[in-house]
């Protein structure tokens, strides 16, 4: 892997140049949204970190507090506030949830990688959306692997039966969610890579107690059903509304284990 090489992200340059990033005066003590900006590899296989960003942080923290009574932190304009965060970040061991999304293009050094180990064994959970096909995949088991040796610490598949599944709101299912692009162009066609991803899988890493440290959504794209929920209804019935209950159900999880 030429690790060393960079892509660019959609619409970004240069590694987070221009954003205001997380501090420790940013936490109030209700929920915040915690998004992970990182960089991409030349031969990896995503878009970047702001994928879905920042309206799917938006959407699923107002859908948070409306059907749960999870405290979450609001600016003056009642809108719910979130944070990036990079790994080497201090403020990173503030946020009991971050997100990646495309993880499959992601790059971690060994400085990010040591951070990212440490606070995934000192209780923080990290979930991993939006990645498509084989390649994506084993592209993203090798980054996680330098946080997380897979030696010790495996990726297995979650069964339906998982308390994650029913923390607040039964998922009976793992929904396989296109990005609307794709559905909307293609027919409705669900599998964005076809015979590559044709089956969406829940997988995860846990610690020695089983508790979830790492969630993957893998050929499945719940950002954009939170970051489209309004723009299309049909959409919205069909991929926002299973979107948000394994939504709920992971952010609840993530701060009660």
């Amino acid at each position: 892997m030429s690790a060393a090489q960079f892509g660019r992200y959609r619409g970004r340059s240069s590694f987070g140049r221009g954003l205001a990033f997380a501090t420790s005066d940013d936490f109030d003590g209700g929920f915040q949204f915690c998004r992970i900006v990182f960089r991409n590899a030349s031969n990896g296989d995503g878009a970047g970190w702001d994928v879905d960003w920042p309206r799917a942080d938006e959407n699923l923290s107002i859908r948070l507090s409306e059907l749960t009574r999870t405290p979450v932190s609001m600016d003056d304009m009642r809108q719910p506030k979130h944070l990036l965060v990079r790994l080497t970040d201090p403020a990173l061991f503030h946020c009991p949830f971050v997100m990646m999304t495309e993880p499959g293009g992601a790059y971690f050094d060994d400085d990010e990688a040591a951070a990212l180990g440490k606070y995934l064994r000192k209780g923080g959970f990290l979930w991993a959306d939006d990645f498509w096909g084989a390649y994506a995949f084993d592209f993203w088991a090798d980054q996680i692997g330098k946080a997380l040796p897979r030696s010790t610490y495996p990726i297995v598949d979650l069964p339906l039966a998982h308390p994650l599944f029913h923390t607040v709101l039964a998922v009976p299912r793992i929904p396989q969610i296109p990005g609307i692009r794709y559905w909307m162009g293609s027919g409705g066609r669900t599998s964005e890579r076809g015979p590559d991803s044709a089956e969406p899988h829940v997988r995860a890493i846990q610690d020695d107690h089983g508790r979830i440290m790492v969630l993957m959504t893998h050929n499945t794209d719940f950002g954009d059903s939170f970051e489209e929920e309004a723009t299309n209804h049909e959409y919205f019935l069909e991929f926002s509304v299973p979107g948000y209950a394994f939504g709920v159900d992971a952010l609840v999880y993530s701060m009660t284990h």
